[in-house]
């Protein structure tokens, strides 16, 4: 994060460990998974197999980032990143590819997917700016679920009448 005296060390560590630990982020409305390599998040995407990246995400740019809690799946803590493409083969994508293969539990070409990620994807490096503007002492008033699209497949119907009789009938013998 940025030397700014308002960033805590309380805050430091709770981007830090609650970005760690969850599986996914949320990086402008967008679920990605990710690795924390070195003060920063990293993920990668945007071609092939792997996951699409936000359309917005650019180098020199910047991205909203939201955690949820691992253990309620709630929103535990956001915060804005400052976004940079890591060019191919430096260390800084060693380092991230490194951390990210280790979480890409599914890659059907394991053994060559960082080959891979070099030839189709791009990784992005997403450093913390400052304090984090929503956290557990500092959360919105409002509900910020999005309402579900209206569609004909939610309509309800009644239950059949025999529904009860079924589910509640114990197997003899």
């Amino acid at each position: 994060m940025t030397t700014d005296a308002a960033v805590t060390a309380e805050q430091t560590a709770l981007v830090e460990e609650a970005t760690k630990k969850s599986g996914l982020v949320w990086v402008d409305g967008q679920a990605l998974w990710h690795a924390w390599v070195d003060d920063a998040m990293c993920v990668v995407g945007g071609g092939g197999a792997e996951q699409p990246l936000p359309p917005g995400l650019a180098d020199g740019g910047r991205a909203e980032v939201v955690v949820r809690s691992k253990d309620k799946g709630g929103r535990l803590v956001a915060w804005t990143a400052r976004v940079a493409l890591l060019p191919p083969g430096g260390d800084a994508w060693e380092a991230a590819v490194t951390e990210l293969k280790a979480k890409r539990l599914n890659a059907v070409d394991a053994d060559t997917v960082t080959d891979r990620w070099a030839r189709d994807c791009r990784v992005f490096r997403l450093t913390p700016d400052g304090p984090p503007h929503q956290h557990p002492s500092a959360m919105p008033a409002t509900s910020l679920a999005a309402a579900p699209a209206p569609t004909p497949a939610t309509t309800r119907h009644p239950i059949p009448p025999a529904l009860p009789k079924l589910l509640t009938r114990r197997r003899k013998g």
